[in-house]
């Protein structure tokens, strides 16, 4: 993208909420947790502006609420969000399995067979933040080998909410290595030219977390509304 389209990068108020976003993902912040702007200022040495900005960020995903009077807190994962974000991003991720079956760039097919041998490598290692980001470079390349790389930043907001029960589910490199081999399922049907399999194989992937999420609301009750 060039310079004016693509939005300022690099900022201390983008940086700290993607830093902030990473932690709610992962877990590090769990719901519930409060948020001080003064202490995420002192700890990145900055004014309270950036980390305001950061927090408005955050709010807008929905991944925390500013309360007046009483600051901001890490919300609860929705069930109905999570779903609402699945089924959006489901729509268009299936759309862009059948629009990379039909025709895909060469340098981002190579790209993505070393991303998908690093989640691999991520996986036996039982390293989840590691596998995480490979799983979601995976995805970003796939919209951009099939030239819509739009349709990734249409889900990137959204995804956010699946991110959170999905960090709950890949309990063993085993779970972990089950979607590797769906991600390989996926470009094999790419790869033989064949759309309704490929978008097949993202259905497939992308509803592996209704498997799994009556158990993690089970065994983790307190972290969802």
């Amino acid at each position: 993208m060039d310079a004016i389209t693509s939005p300022p990068t690099g900022s201390a108020a983008q940086r700290i909420e993607a830093e902030l976003r990473r932690a709610i993902i992962a877990m590090d912040l769990p719901p519930g947790t409060r948020l001080s702007e003064q202490e995420i200022a002192a700890a990145h040495g900055v004014s309270r502006q950036p980390v305001r900005e950061a927090l408005i960020g955050l709010a807008r995903t929905r991944l925390v609420e500013i309360l007046p009077q009483r600051g901001t807190v890490v919300v609860k994962i929705s069930t109905r969000k999570m779903m609402e974000a699945r089924f959006v991003r489901e729509a268009i991720e299936t759309a862009v399995a059948r629009r990379a079956a039909e025709a895909f760039d060469p340098a981002a097919r190579v790209k993505i067979d070393d991303l998908i041998d690093l989640q691999q490598k991520a996986a036996q290692r039982n390293a989840h933040g590691t596998f995480q980001r490979y799983d979601e470079l995976f995805h970003i390349a796939l919209a951009e080998g099939a030239g819509c790389p739009l349709a990734w930043e249409a889900v990137s907001d959204i995804k956010a909410h699946m991110d959170r029960a999905c960090h709950l589910t890949l309990t063993s490199s085993e779970t972990m290595l089950d979607l590797v081999a769906q991600h390989r399922a996926i470009m094999a049907a790419v790869d033989a030219r064949d759309p309704d399999a490929a978008a097949e194989a993202m259905h497939r992937h992308l509803r592996e977390i209704l498997r799994a999420l009556p158990k993690v609301e089970a065994e983790h009750p307190d972290l969802f509304e």
